[in-house]
């Protein structure tokens, strides 16, 4: 009968998990299935019971119910908690459980193309505040990196990741133009708002006119490939990271933990950039 796996968002109707999985499942050669579920937010306690009693063995979550799902589970993740998103959910047994991949995937994907920037004496900076922020922020500090800057529009909102530091993490708070006049500060730079994404090709949220060379600059955004920011990164000497591999490691570690089997991905970074490119 094989797993049964699905997504559950709204809309959802254009995601790639369905192709990413089934990828994973020849690679693995696990048998099973991975469905959409469009659910609009007064449809979320039904729908997680209905994947309940219908014996789903674990769901992805995507906007608009990753912080909503958390009150219809049985059990968080400690990560997931403080973060305060779930993006994944596993059945055991009857007993659902949320776990949030996204910032361990954004690092398994950093460290695959660029594992030189995660040493801990690396500084990082993080532009935005919002759910992806605190993911990533959570993970780096967990890694051992000890100088964070978050910038944000509002500092507010950017002092609210204060609670997810490890005691070695030294953070700084900063808004957008404090960052751009002290970016040659960083080795990591990540985008984690969705300025750039398509449609508005020509915005970014800074400007990196003060970026040193060999600096990563990553970019959560996938469509385009390349923003804006990107190119401009690229035409100053950083090296850069698209979105697509954080989209793919993330969704790696939530099938890890559904199945216990781990999908090499030799050729599905470069398989996932030509669907995304329409080839």
């Amino acid at each position: 009968m094989g797993y049964k796996l699905g997504l559950i968002g709204y809309p959802v109707q254009h995601s790639l998990s369905p192709f990413i999985h089934q990828k994973f499942m020849e690679n693995t050669g696990i048998q099973g299935s991975y469905q959409l579920f469009a659910t609009e937010p007064n449809q979320l306690e039904k729908r997680v019971n209905e994947l309940k009693r219908a014996g789903i063995s674990g769901f992805n979550v995507t906007v608009p119910h990753k912080q909503a799902v958390m009150s219809y589970l049985d059990e968080v993740d400690t990560d997931a908690y403080r973060i305060g998103a779930v993006n994944t959910v596993v059945n055991d047994k009857g007993r659902l459980k949320g776990y949030n991949t996204d910032g361990s995937g954004y690092l398994r994907s950093l460290a695959e193309a660029y594992p030189d920037v995660l040493r801990q004496e690396k500084k990082a900076l993080i532009l935005g505040a919002g759910g992806a922020a605190r993911g990533i922020y959570r993970a780096l500090a967990k890694h051992g990196i000890q100088r964070i800057g978050i910038a944000n529009r509002t500092k507010s909102k950017a002092e609210g990741l204060l609670d997810l530091q490890d005691l070695h993490t030294e953070t700084e708070i900063l808004s957008y133009s404090e960052a751009e006049s002290s970016l040659d500060n960083y080795d990591l730079i990540v985008q984690t708002t969705s300025v750039g994404m398509s449609p508005e090709y020509d915005e970014q949220v800074i400007s990196l006119n003060k970026v040193k060379p060999h600096t990563v600059v990553s970019d959560i955004v996938y469509k385009p490939l390349t923003t804006k920011l990107l190119r401009q990164a690229g035409d100053l000497g950083a090296r850069t990271h698209q979105g697509h591999t954080m989209l793919l490691y993330q969704a790696q570690y939530a099938f890890e933990i559904w199945t216990g089997t781990h999908p090499q991905m030799e050729s599905l970074v470069e398989q996932l950039e030509q669907r995304l490119r329409g080839k």
